[in-house]
This record gives structure tokens, C-alpha cells and sequence, in this order.
């Protein structure tokens, strides 16, 4: 499932394409017809995303898509005066000036109003990836759990957009013991995984990829200071991952592998779904 940096770049994407402008909107699957009849021929005027969740205004409505598990919109420039036919099931198509979008698979793909828009944002914990989240919130709901840190980070009502790569690669970057419990977990923990985040998503929404290694963030850092990134992200169609970096991972799909701080054999485990990857040797703080 894609984590919330997938999500907040595909807004930034479907802002740059179209935003400003009248689209047309269709359904070529025929699934999601008469709802984009209501977007055709109306001006998209934000995207925005919230966690995993991406909501689209056009005209007087507002579109919410969630893209699940196989979920893809990618936002492609126009190479002829008019798009190539749909292949495979679209839910959804948007044409604008210069380019074009197709929506397959999504879990979720609707119209809603200003009321059910607002219920579906508070049942989320703070986005990392929102400048004015509050980390304390997803502290409030964290701290009284005796869930693990591992479950509830995968809680998208504690901290929205985070998934099994970034749980996996965090936890351990901060040398902190999946299995804690969210009540044993000291609240400055809390806020250096939450800093964490915010310093890893930011890169990941610019380029398309999950970017946890040491070296790795720090040559994204400077590429994001010269301005290369947002070249970079310009380039990207969301149609797949970016690859300006190797892709690489301190613990994630490591298993039976040497940590790569001490040493020791790297485990797995099925928690809150998902397969986790860790250090029992070396992930030890709470």
C-alpha cells in the first residue's frame, strides 16, 4: 500500500497539471460514471493529501480516493492532441491543457462533501508531512496503549501516512524495540521518531522513493537545497518508483542478514498485518 509520501507527491503532481484549469472527467470503466459527469468540464482547484488519504477539489466537490493496495493515478504530459484509449479498468480519467490521468484499482473512490470530508480528517492522527500537525496528538492516543510501538505506528489514527517501510526503518534508526509498548514508550522517544519522520517524508514525497540510509538522506538533503529535486520531481509520472537512488534499506526485506550497526542476524515477525523487520540485538531504547 502506498505510504502518505506517494500520496502527497501524487497532489503535487495533480496540482501542477491541472490546477486552474477546466478538466474532463470520465469514466471509462463505467463504474464511477455519474459522479464524473459532476467533476466534467469544472476547474480543479486544489489536491491535497491527508495521511493515505487524497482529496481533489473540482468545482463545488470534492473528490476522495483512497488508493488501497494496487491503487495507481499516474499524472502523464500529453504527447498528441488527445490521450491514447484507456487500457485495463479506469475508474477514472482527468484531461487537462497539458496532461493527462488515469485512476485504476482504487479502494476507495468517491464524491464527498465539506461534513464527511472533516469526519474522515479527525478520525486521523497528525501527517508528518503537514506542517501544522501536532505531534502531541498522536501522543495522546499512543501513550495510554498497550499496544506495541510497532502496531501503533501503523495506526493511522495516531500518526497518518506512515507504513511497514517507514515503521520498519525508523525504529530502527532510533535503536527503539518494536515490541515496546506505546505506555512504556518515554515521550522524548515519541518525538525523535516523530522528527525522524518529519525529516524522512519530505524526501520521500520529493523523490518518489523511501530514502532511510545515512548517506542517502544526506546527499537527498543537499539535492533538496540546490533545487535539483524539485527538477526531479517534475519528471516523475507517479507510474513507478523514482530510482535517482539505489534502492536500499537498513532492516526492510533483510531478514537473516547482518545489522548494519552491530552486527547481529536481522529477524522478522508478523505484527498488525505486516511483516516487521528489526534488530532484537540493538533495538533496545524505550
Amino acid at each position: 500500500m502506498p505510504e502518505g509520501h506517494t500520496i502527497h507527491a501524487l497532489a503535487d503532481r495533480l496540482e501542477r497539471a491541472f490546477k486552474g484549469h477546466p478538466v474532463e472527467a470520465s469514466s471509462p470503466q463505467g463504474r464511477f460514471a455519474a459522479d464524473a459527469e459532476r467533476l466534467d468540464g469544472k476547474v480543479l482547484e486544489r489536491a491535497e493529501a491527508w495521511g493515505k488519504h487524497l482529496f481533489v477539489d473540482v468545482g463545488d466537490v470534492a473528490l476522495h480516493v483512497h488508493l488501497g493496495l494496487i491503487g495507481q493515478f499516474p499524472v502523464r504530459p500529453m504527447q498528441a492532441a488527445v490521450p491514447p484509449s484507456p487500457v485495463g479498468a479506469v475508474r477514472l480519467r482527468l484531461i487537462g491543457p497539458g496532461h493527462w490521468a488515469d485512476l485504476r484499482g482504487p479502494m476507495i473512490c468517491t464524491l464527498v462533501d465539506r461534513a464527511r470530508r472533516r469526519e474522515i480528517v479527525a478520525t486521523l492522527g497528525p501527517d508528518p508531512l503537514r506542517r501544522r500537525s501536532q505531534p502531541h496528538v498522536g501522543w495522546e492516543r499512543l501513550h495510554r496503549s498497550r499496544r506495541t510501538i510497532a502496531e501503533l505506528l501503523m495506526d493511522q489514527s495516531v500518526v497518518a501516512g506512515v507504513g511497514n517501510v517507514y515503521r520498519c526503518e525508523v525504529l530502527h534508526r532510533l535503536a527503539v524495540d518494536p515490541l515496546t509498548p506505546g505506555r512504556d514508550l518515554s515521550q522524548e522517544v515519541w518525538h525523535q521518531i516523530w522528527d525522524d519522520l518529519v525529516l524522512l517524508m519530505p524526501l520521500g514525497r520529493a523523490f518518489s522513493q523511501i530514502i532511510t540510509m545515512p548517506d542517502q538522506v544526506e546527499a537527498a538533503q543537499r539535492a533538496r537545497r540546490s533545487g535539483r529535486a524539485r527538477t526531479i520531481a517534475r519528471q516523475l509520472t507517479g507510474e513507478r518508483l523514482g530510482d535517482t537512488f539505489e534502492r536500499r534499506f537498513l532492516v526492510y526485506k533483510r531478514t537473516g542478514e547482518p545489522c548494519p550497526r552491530c552486527g547481529n542476524i536481522l529477524q522478522q515477525n508478523e505484527i498488525a498485518g505486516r511483516r516487521l523487520y528489526w534488530c532484537p540485538a540493538c533495538q533496545l531504547r524505550h
